[in-house]
């Protein structure tokens, strides 16, 4: 059985070296995340964006464009082995992809559920909410997966997030 991995930037590392992904997402302007050996080239995605809800001077805000290269690389993901989505923190921006990754993987209906299944293993997890208003848009989820976030209990206080692996094939996800 397969995985999503989240983890913040300081534990890309370790957390490659005990659970091995095939796939390595990463969402995060500075500093350039430079593949790791154990990953190849072709299945590293870097999406240069800042952890914002609306744009500034010199901030990139996720977009469509950014979504959508998310959803394409994570489909080309065979599950055979875990993929690993990593941000600065690991709470917001890599929560939000780990929350698009499953809605894209389960049917119309679920995003409730799923969001309780993200609060679960990741009781930190604050997802960033453009991100998911995008995927709720490109997903054709008429709003459900903005809701679903916005329903979720509030997030454990975190500086940094720990390393969380959410298993695909159960009940919960």
């Amino acid at each position: 059985m397969s995985s999503i991995l989240i983890s913040p930037y300081s534990a890309i590392e370790a957390t490659i070296l005990r659970h091995r992904p095939s796939h390595l997402v990463s969402l995060m302007v500075e500093p350039k995340v430079q593949t790791p050996e154990a990953i190849r080239p072709e299945r590293h995605l870097r999406l240069s964006i800042h952890d914002v809800t609306e744009a500034g001077d010199g901030i990139t805000c996720p977009e469509h464009r950014h979504i959508s290269s998310l959803l394409g690389f994570t489909r080309s993901w065979d599950r055979s082995s875990p993929i690993l989505i990593h941000c600065w923190a690991g709470i917001s921006r890599s929560t939000a992809a780990a929350y698009i990754l499953l809605c894209d993987l389960h049917p119309v209906g679920d995003e409730r559920r799923l969001a309780k299944t993200l609060r679960f293993y990741a009781p930190h997890a604050q997802p960033n909410r453009l991100m998911i208003r995008h995927a709720d848009f490109l997903l054709a989820r008429e709003g459900r997966m903005v809701s679903a976030i916005e329903s979720m209990p509030p997030a454990v206080a975190a500086v940094e997030g720990e390393v969380v692996e959410i298993p695909l094939g159960t009940d919960q996800a």
